[in-house]
This record gives structure tokens, C-alpha cells and sequence, in this order.
């Protein structure tokens, strides 16, 4: 009756240290779920970082008049007669 209790005591542990909620397939679908984060992360940096680029130039201290020229078009919903305008759908991620 020992081995059997002692074989059926190393299985259970065996399967839980596999499946389990802290086990080897566990462990292996964070370290997927991790790295799919920092990728997303450096996709949010990137786009964080060109955002605050496009706010400088909008700043007093050194205004560019190429952007402000588009805000204010887009703002005011303004363009010349004989310009062409092209309205492009936005993707929402």
C-alpha cells in the first residue's frame, strides 16, 4: 500500500507542477504574455514620443508654421478654392 500511495503522490505533484496554476505551461504563457506587452509598450513609447514631437512644434518658443498651418486647417475646417481634399478614415487599434 506504501508504493502505491507514494507513486499516486508523485503524479499528483507531477501534474500540478506541469498544469498547474504555478507550473511549467503556466509559466511559459506569461513569458508569452510578457513579451507580447513590451512590444506593445515600445509601439506605445514610439507613438508617444511622435505625439510629443508634433506638441513642440506647437509650442511659442518655436512655433513651426507648417504645423500650425495644419491645425489650423484641420480646426476650422478651412481650405482654399482650388485645393483638393482627401478625408482618410482613421484606424482605431
Amino acid at each position: 500500500m506504501g508504493p502505491f500511495l507514494g507513486i499516486c503522490a508523485a503524479a499528483y505533484f507531477t501534474y500540478h507542477a506541469i498544469q498547474g496554476d504555478r507550473g511549467l505551461m503556466a509559466w511559459a504563457r506569461l513569458s508569452h504574455d510578457v513579451e507580447t506587452l513590451r512590444s506593445e509598450r515600445e509601439g506605445l513609447a514610439r507613438h508617444r514620443a511622435a505625439l510629443e514631437h508634433r506638441v513642440k512644434l506647437l509650442h511659442p518658443e518655436s512655433l513651426d508654421p507648417d504645423m500650425l498651418d495644419e491645425r489650423a486647417r484641420v480646426m476650422l475646417n478651412f481650405g482654399y478654392p482650388n485645393e483638393l481634399v482627401i478625408f482618410v478614415p482613421r484606424h482605431r487599434s
